[in-house]
Formats: C-alpha cells, sequence, structure tokens
C-alpha cells in the first residue's frame, strides 16, 4: 500500500479520475489544496516522517490534484496526519496541509473507506461515549488517587455511526 519516496509513480490517464479533485473542494479547506505549488515544505516539516519516512503530505497532494483518486484512497497514509500543523506554520502559499487531509478523509468516507481502526473508534464512541471501554483497573486506580468512580458508558453526545463511516441507510 505505501509508495516509497524513492519508487517512481506511473500516471495512467485512463485511471485518472477528475471529480476526485471536485469532491476534495467542496470539503471544507479542500479548496486550498489549488493553492498548493509542490514545494515539499509540508513534507520536511512533518514529524511523522520521522517515524514513517515514505510518508509524504506533498504526494498526497499531487496525486490528489491529478485525479489519482484510487492511489490517494487506497493508501493508509490520508490517516496518519496528526493535525500538529507543523507544516501550516510553514507553509509558504498559506495552506492548512491538515485541513486539506481533512477533506481527503471527508471524501474516502463518502466512499465507504474507512480504516477498522477508525471504526472501531467509533463503535466504542457510540457504545460507550469513550475512546474505549473503562475497565475495573481504571475504576480501582481512580479510588487509589481518591478520584470519583467514573460512569461505565456515558452518553455524553449522540453520534450518527453511519454518516461517520460512510455507511449507507
Amino acid at each position: 500500500m505505501a509508495e516509497s519516496d524513492t519508487e517512481k509513480t506511473v500516471v495512467e490517464a485512463e485511471k485518472l479520475d477528475p471529480s476526485f479533485l471536485r469532491k476534495i473542494l467542496k470539503h471544507p479547506g479542500g479548496e486550498q489544496i489549488l493553492v498548493c505549488f509542490q514545494c515539499g515544505v509540508c513534507s520536511s516539516s512533518c514529524p511523522l516522517r520521522l517515524i514513517n519516512p515514505e510518508y509524504n503530505p506533498r504526494k498526497i497532494v499531487k496525486k490528489a490534484i491529478l485525479g489519482m483518486k484510487d492511489q490517494v484512497l487506497s493508501s493508509d497514509f490520508v490517516w496518519f496526519c496528526a493535525d500538529c500543523n507543523a507544516c501550516t506554520e510553514r507553509c509558504p502559499q498559506g495552506v492548512n496541509p491538515s485541513d486539506v487531509m481533512k477533506a481527503i478523509k471527508n471524501v474516502a468516507i463518502e466512499e465507504g473507506i474507512v480504516p477498522a481502526p477508525v471504526k472501531k473508534i467509533v463503535e466504542n464512541l457510540e457504545d460507550h461515549g469513550r475512546l474505549y471501554p473503562l475497565e475495573d483497573f481504571t475504576q480501582e486506580e481512580r479510588e487509589m488517587l481518591d478520584l470519583p468512580e467514573l460512569e461505565p458508558d456515558v452518553k455524553v453526545f449522540k453520534i450518527d455511526r453511519k454518516k461517520l463511516l460512510g455507511e449507507k441507510a
């Protein structure tokens, strides 16, 4: 799935999807993709590249602009963005690459492409009102620290799982 920076990407014109860029542009932050002139500052600023040197926001944006929908949405890289905004602070064009990544993620969700860990997070929020269910150990730790017991399942907000995961009704 991941493509190394040393690998060459072959652009096959018959596989390009011009509607992909239009879909990205419809989402908040997506319009910024057109301002990017591919300088690479986002990639060189990204702390995730210290963990995975193959992560390259510039390449994701370029492929999205070209309409390489299948390559962009089939890659886990879109979901790697930690929204730290190191790229945004340094972008000479004032692009917020993390907003562009969110717009691309929104398109992926509309297409029904959601990684399993994201699905699990949504399920836990729906079922427990938290990212993870509370365990007895957590309650025991809180008791030892003289902290109040937490309600095991707190429905702080109602979520629309189908919408969040791009599932059809």
